[in-house]
């Protein structure tokens, strides 16, 4: 293939993120006058703000070539045991702490087990999913944890007219931004994710930086468990559950590569966690059949992977 239609088909594939997203508003637009009001608009960001942060820890992961299966039991250990001190009387700011104290942990756990013990980050984060789920199940006891007003009123406090998910999430996406774009370590990390024996040989710090990006994705989670149990108000024996599927699905859909190297925390996972809300919810307003959610939840995981592994082919071959 020459140059001139290789590079069409790159920009093709490269804008298929937007263009999906304009065509799912559209749909559900013109399906329903309720879908794009600015409430709706509005709770639908509201909603994507937990799933962005996921996805933004996952992409620093995942520019590495590396996978994190563990973020959703982070969030379901993060929040039992904020549960639980919340309902023991402990300080709101001291439980939120701790979620996020936890995914520290489990993020440098994971890091040990990938650098240290040359575990494979798929077997590694998928043991320590294993792991999170069952100390989860056995802080709550397998029982709903209902949480004081507190939780709720994080949930839906505004500054400046803005919800305060919207606040956070934009700070983390603007902080992983800057970080990636503007300075050595996340130049670093591009270099690794691209050739791993290159990075080694030019005398980059690998170990260091795979530890770093587990240890940053487990510190995303543990503040995207934070607002979505803010959101919530509740911990069931199933929060947090498949969010790694929607993190991973988020960020490849934003242009994020599977094969490392690649992608973007903004516009491209941003992007990538609105649109995934946004189908859900069209769906919701439209009372779409729920069995049909995980045919389409599915279908979005395999056009994600499509886009990803076209992209590469393509950049392969130039």
């Amino acid at each position: 293939m020459s140059a001139r239609p290789r590079h069409w088909i790159q920009s093709l594939l490269d804008s298929a993120p937007a263009a999906l997203f304009a065509v799912v508003l559209i749909v559900f637009g013109l399906w329903s006058d309720r879908f794009l009001t600015v409430a709706n608009l509005t709770q639908i960001l509201n909603q994507s703000a937990a799933t962005a942060i996921v996805a933004t820890g996952m992409t620093f992961v995942l520019l590495t070539a590396g996978v994190d299966l563990s973020v959703g039991a982070v969030m379901f250990v993060g929040a039992g045991l904020a549960g639980k001190m919340a309902l023991a009387g402990q300080p709101l700011a001291l439980c939120l702490c701790v979620m996020a104290g936890v995914g520290l942990l489990i993020g440098a756990l994971n890091a040990l087990l990938i650098t240290r013990l040359k575990l494979v980050a798929f077997i590694a984060t998928l043991a320590t999913l294993y792991i999170g789920r069952g100390t989860g199940r056995w802080i709550t006891q397998t029982r709903a944890i209902n949480l004081p007003d507190a939780f709720l009123a994080l949930g839906s406090a505004r500054w400046l007219g803005v919800p305060l998910p919207l606040w956070i999430a934009g700070l983390v996406i603007l902080s992983a931004h800057l970080v990636l774009s503007n300075t050595p370590f996340g130049r670093q990390i591009y270099a690794l994710g691209n050739n791993p024996e290159a990075a080694r040989k030019a005398g980059l710090r690998t170990h260091q930086l795979l530890a770093a990006v587990y240890v940053i994705c487990g510190f995303c989670a543990g503040l995207g468990g934070i607002l979505a149990l803010a959101q919530l108000g509740a911990v069931s024996p199933k929060f947090g559950e498949l969010y790694e599927f929607d993190a991973i699905t988020a960020a490849v859909l934003g242009g994020t590569s599977l094969f490392g190297g690649r992608g973007r925390v903004f516009p491209g996972t941003v992007l990538g966690a609105v649109l995934l809300k946004s189908i859900f919810n069209g769906l919701v307003i439209v009372q779409a059949d729920p069995y049909l959610y995980p045919l389409i939840t599915s279908g979005i995981v395999f056009l994600a992977v499509l886009l990803d592994s076209a992209r590469q082919w393509i950049r392969a071959g130039s």
